[in-house]
């Protein structure tokens, strides 16, 4: 398997300790820069669609198979795959944003919690019905 980086975010988040569990929790707008050589894969995105924007969490712990959800310090302990930790043998960070903006191939979007350098694997349209396919 291989994976290749498209680009990777600009963002103001730097540290893993003040960034939101979700976008929706008061992440800020930030930028997708998106590499020259895959440019062209853009073509068709516009200001206002909405994105499901893949990434590497590439300061995530790959060793970890259970956490207690959203960082608590009591209760149970759940396996990663039914949770959102960024923690997990294979940390990709799936985020769901707004294109507010582009410029050649940089990205402004909305409510993004991924951590300025982070990587981005994919960008796909949100399909909200069968006629959106």
């Amino acid at each position: 398997m291989e994976l290749v980086s498209v680009g990777h975010v600009e963002s103001s988040l730097r540290d893993r300790d003040d960034a939101p569990k979700q976008g929706d929790e008061g992440a800020p707008e930030a930028w997708l820069v998106i590499a020259p050589e895959f440019g062209a894969a853009l073509d068709g995105i516009a200001a206002g669609d909405e994105l499901l924007l893949l990434t590497w969490l590439d300061r995530a712990l790959r060793d970890v198979l259970q956490v207690r959800p959203r960082s608590r310090t009591t209760g149970p302990v759940q396996g990663v795959f039914s949770t959102r930790s960024p923690d997990r043998p294979n940390p990709i960070g799936l985020h769901r944003v707004t294109v507010l903006e582009l410029d050649g191939e940089r990205v402004r979007v909305d409510q993004l919690e991924a951590l300025d350098g982070t990587p981005i694997v994919d960008l796909k349209p949100l399909l909200r019905t069968i006629d959106e396919r």
